[in-house]
């Protein structure tokens, strides 16, 4: 019975080969077909571009170069494909390598458009915009003088970056305000300290994350070295941190989980699908956590966090977080020109995206004072456009002047600047709760 069972597999392999043979005459003039259909649509198409186009440059109100309205057509395909690819000139290209290369004079605010106006995903910590109050879900109006309703992303970003030390002047709008607040912050070199840790009661281990640099995944290492054996728990803070480096997200988990899949990558080349895997050698720590999210929390911190859930490592707390789950890469069309293009999107081990998403606590837990309430107007990767299609009002320029230096978060020092306090504990809420979290886990370890 057995060889029946191969003759016949043979069998059906032989006819399949035959069939390939005597059919691939009719597949090479199908293929053929498909080739010449498709490249008449190409052609087609790109002869209407250029009828359009010279309609355009020849009716236009306004005089255009050619060189200006194929800036125009290209900036605006590349602005439609999705809410994070577009086209950079020489001046954004040129920005874009110093804001990755370098220092450079700024605010310290990650944004994103919002039914086509520039709203703030979130302050990172210790900026100048965050000392000046600045926070997440705040639409910005205004920079200077200059209206932001007709601005890309990139002009913003190109417009608020500056000289260290030199003024700006930013009109917000916040939810819950009456009138538009303008905010007087002055820039500065944004140096972030990535990493710091603090000690709550006798044995639990805070560490907070402000963005993953490429010293992340060292500087965890060091602090959970110094504290293996002494902590019972760790509670990690991910709130408001806007991302940065994917290997470093890759290693953060690394750090807490000892085998499986972290975090993959798809796109429409196969080149661009990646896996990347936890391993026992890179693993320090078993104890329980807690982690901490909010909805300025954004990709790399979704990875984290979103592996962390899927393992069942860690507990999830906070707040819905923001929902980028996108790959973007700069490609270069010239020495001065390039793209920021999507090619691909994350997934978490179980396979769910985070692309306009994000990670779903575990436990919903709201900051204390009523941020609950300005839910509606967070930005979420979900909310982002691809083209302009809703309008503010006009701002008459009445916006309350607003002083940065009274604004600034004042914090109380506790005896230690190490350790977080009751006090401290009790104004915010989010980590009062992981806390009280945490220690159930670590009971429920330790029976």
């Amino acid at each position: 019975m057995k060889n029946k069972r191969f003759m016949v597999m043979g069998f059906l392999s032989t006819v399949a080969v035959v069939s390939l043979t005597f059919s691939s005459t009719l597949f090479a003039k199908a293929n053929d077909h498909d080739n010449t259909t498709v490249e008449t649509s190409r052609l087609q198409s790109l002869a209407q571009f250029t009828k359009v186009l010279g309609i355009v440059e020849r009716y236009n109100v306004d005089k255009l170069t050619i060189e200006e309205l194929m800036e125009k057509a290209m900036q605006g395909m590349m602005s439609n494909l999705d809410a994070h690819s577009s086209y950079l000139n020489d001046k954004s290209f040129e920005s874009m390598k110093v804001q990755t290369s370098g220092e450079f004079g700024g605010l310290g605010i990650t944004v994103g458009m919002k039914d086509g106006a520039l709203t703030v995903i979130s302050p990172i910590e210790g900026t100048p915009a965050d000392k000046a109050g600045m926070e997440p879900g705040d639409i910005i109006l205004k920079i200077n003088d200059e209206s932001t309703l007709s601005m890309t992303i990139d002009d913003a970003v190109g417009i608020m970056r500056g000289k260290p030390k030199t003024p700006i002047k930013i009109t917000i709008v916040r939810k819950g305000a009456p009138e538009p607040i303008v905010i007087n912050i002055i820039r500065d070199i944004i140096k972030i300290q990535s990493v710091y840790a603090k000690q709550i009661g006798k044995d639990i281990l805070y560490v907070r994350v402000t963005s993953f640099d490429q010293k992340v995944v060292k500087d965890v290492q060091k602090e959970l070295k110094k504290h293996i054996g002494h902590d019972k728990g760790i509670i990690l803070d991910l709130r408001n941190n806007p991302g940065g480096l994917l290997d470093q997200a890759v290693g953060l988990v690394d750090l807490f989980v000892d085998e499986g899949e972290i975090v993959s990558q798809k796109g429409r080349d196969e080149s661009e699908n990646k896996n990347y895997s936890a391993t026992k050698s890179g693993t320090i720590t078993d104890i329980p956590m807690v982690v901490l999210v909010n909805g300025g929390s954004a990709s790399a911190s979704e990875i984290v966090s979103g592996a962390l859930q899927d393992h069942k490592r860690a507990i999830i707390v906070g707040e819905n977080t923001f929902g980028k789950g996108s790959v973007q890469v700069i490609l270069p069309i010239s020495e001065k020109e390039a793209i920021k293009l999507t090619i691909a999107r994350y997934y978490l081990p179980s396979g769910r995206t985070i692309q306009a998403v994000g990670v779903t606590p575990d436990i919903i837990v709201h900051p204390a004072e009523c941020k609950s309430q300005q839910n509606d107007f967070t930005l979420k990767e979900a909310d982002l456009k691809k083209h302009l299609t809703v309008e503010l009002d006009k701002v008459n320029g009445n916006g309350k002047e607003h002083n940065s230096t009274k604004k600034v978060k004042t914090k109380k020092k506790s005896d230690d600047k190490n350790i977080i306090s009751e006090q401290q504990l009790v104004k915010d809420n989010q980590l009062k709760d992981a806390v009280s979290i945490l220690k159930a886990l670590t009971i429920v370890k330790g029976n």
